[in-house]
């Protein structure tokens, strides 16, 4: 099928208004849409002026007033039938991402389905938004807790999830009670409205407002702006980078709104002595290479014990040999461009910066600009490098597929793991007398092997930690004691934290998001509804009597 096939299906046309809250709008600029896979231009979308984003903000308000009215369970089913109707979209939409976004179609498709799971999650949630009773110290008192809509959410996506990161959002907002508006980034507009669109479409089939999925395209300097300072909007969700961040944190606060901030990622696996190195290897290249270093859970620093160094670097470096890279739609690619030619300047800068620094290209890192091949100018060869956790460059986070190794620990000759590993089994007593337990739950040898030792294992969660931000982590170990330590209150301090898998993939049933500069907000699954409603605490009294609290007698 081609590409004007798929756009036509999806409802996109050469030239799409870029707003919406019941209708369609769009006065302002035109914004071009281009595809990173060979630089071709896709369609056009006409931004929204400053005076309809107020428009839709207003017409958005309205359809609150009404939508939260109407019970859970009901506002349940038009998510339900949005799931419904993303199934049915699931290739074509996936494939829109691809085009527009450049990951490769399993990638694009991977991205649906988690709009589609979040649909399923938030029709069961729209049963169970539970609150708590609890007693009163007074008698004939009775005391419950309950949660209302909290009203409009402005949802800022960025471009590497163009659709899923606003289906987490406005599933969980529309089963509270809460219409969204979204704000999308400028490089994927058509994915925006294609799955406004489609929710549109729902919305009209089942007699609900469909400015309760309302759509705003512009620019961050006049409509996000806006969008940001607007007291109508009591929350805003964002996702972007750590200086946007701050700027919505300071803006909202300053007007004593809500923030959800999903924002960078530095993370980190750890692989220690005992850990199985072909299964790191894996976990590690689908995170450092998986949607070309692009997503905010991708691998960015290994760091790797001494004695297993050189054998892990030589896997990845062959794992990398053998990446095909090149256009997403093709079937066996497994990296596809970056989003475009600034990111790959940014990719370059980084090296540079690196070399600077004292460090060390293993492999890769290379523009790839065959016109031929790559006419979009945005693919470039993944980058294996040596560098200490203290540089610059590796504090700060750069969106590209560079992976930085950083060794801890002294190197030992007699954990190879290979024997433990290979033939002995890593739950096995003689494979647990080789990492140094001698079965009996004392604490491991540290003379003997040091699989076990903890002043290793704390220099590695230093490490792990020593940096400004705090999405996702993971630790490569078959030693139960080093995976608690990893994921108890002084191990990892990042908001996920996984053993034995990588730092992406994260599952919908999870709440998402991290800590420090990562922003502390969440979404998706788990209690991460709750940030979209208001909580209320309700006391009544059935008695005649008025007793306060805490034994306070007031006026004799």
């Amino acid at each position: 099928m081609s590409t004007r096939d798929i756009l036509t299906k999806l409802g996109i046309e050469g030239v799409n208004p870029g707003g919406f809250a019941g209708e369609w709008v769009g006065g302002g600029e035109t914004l071009d849409s281009y595809s990173p896979i060979d630089g071709s231009r896709l369609a056009s979308v006409r931004q929204v002026t400053p005076a309809e984003y107020d428009r839709i903000a207003a017409r958005a308000q309205e359809a609150f007033l009404t939508w939260r009215t109407v019970p859970a369970p009901v506002r349940g089913e038009t998510v339900r039938r949005l799931g419904n109707a993303l199934r049915d979209a699931k290739a074509d939409l996936g494939r829109l991402v691809t085009l527009e976004m450049g990951k490769i179609t399993a990638e694009g498709e991977g991205e649906v389905q988690e709009m589609i799971d979040i649909c399923d999650f938030a029709c069961g949630l729209s049963r169970q938004l539970y609150g708590l009773s609890m007693h009163s110290e007074r008698p004939g008192h009775r005391m419950y807790e309950q949660w209302h809509p909290l009203g409009v959410v402005g949802v800022i996506s960025a471009f590497n999830f163009p659709v899923a990161v606003w289906a987490w959002n406005a599933a969980l907002a529309a089963v509270c009670g809460d219409p969204t508006i979204w704000k999308p980034s400028s490089q994927t507009p058509l994915c925006a409205v294609a799955g406004t669109k489609i929710a549109e479409r729902v919305c009209r089939e089942t007699g609900v407002d469909p400015a309760v999925f309302s759509l705003v395209i512009g620019p961050g300097s006049t409509v996000g702006e806006q969008m940001i300072a607007d007291r109508r909007i009591p929350q805003i969700s964002a996702t972007g980078s750590c200086r946007m961040g701050k700027r919505i944190g300071e803006v909202v606060a300053s007007r004593f709104g809500r923030t959800i901030l999903e924002l960078g990622g530095n993370n980190a696996i750890i692989v220690t002595p005992s850990a199985d190195l072909e299964l790191a290897t894996r976990a590690i290249l689908f995170g450092a290479v998986g949607t070309a270093g692009q997503r905010c859970t991708s691998t960015r620093r290994l760091i790797v014990h001494e004695s297993v160094r050189q054998e892990l670097t030589d896997r990845l470096v062959a794992a990398y040999q053998s990446v095909p890279i090149g256009n997403p739609l093709e079937k066996g690619t497994l990296m596809g461009p970056l989003i475009n030619k600034k990111a790959v300047e940014d990719m370059m800068r980084a090296i540079a910066k690196l070399k600077e620094e004292g460090g060390r290209v293993l492999f890769g890192g290379e523009r790839l600009s065959d016109p031929r091949n790559y006419p979009g100018g945005g693919y470039v060869t993944p980058c294996i490098a040596e560098a200490r956790n203290e540089y610059s460059i590796v504090q700060d986070e750069t969106f590209a597929p560079i992976l930085y190794v950083i060794p801890y620990g002294e190197p030992r000759t007699s954990v190879r793991g290979d024997q433990s590993r290979d033939r002995q089994g890593a739950g096995s007593s003689e494979g647990m007398r080789a990492q140094g337990h001698d079965g009996t739950g004392a604490e491991p040898n540290r003379d003997r092997e040091g699989a076990g030792c903890f002043d290793d294992l704390d220099e590695a969660i230093r490490l792990h930690n020593g940096v400004p931000q705090g999405l996702s982590g993971a630790i490569f170990t078959r030693d139960l004691i080093e995976a608690e330590r990893f994921l108890s209150a002084f191990g990892s301090d990042c908001g996920i934290a996984n053993v034995n898998i990588g730092t992406s993939g994260a599952e919908i049933g999870g709440a998402f998001g991290g800590e420090k500069e990562t922003g502390g907000g969440r979404e998706s699954g788990s209690d991460a509804w709750k940030a979209y409603m208001r909580r209320q605490t309700n006391t009544i009294n059935y008695t005649t009597q008025l007793p306060l609290a805490q034994g306070i007698k007031f006026g004799g």
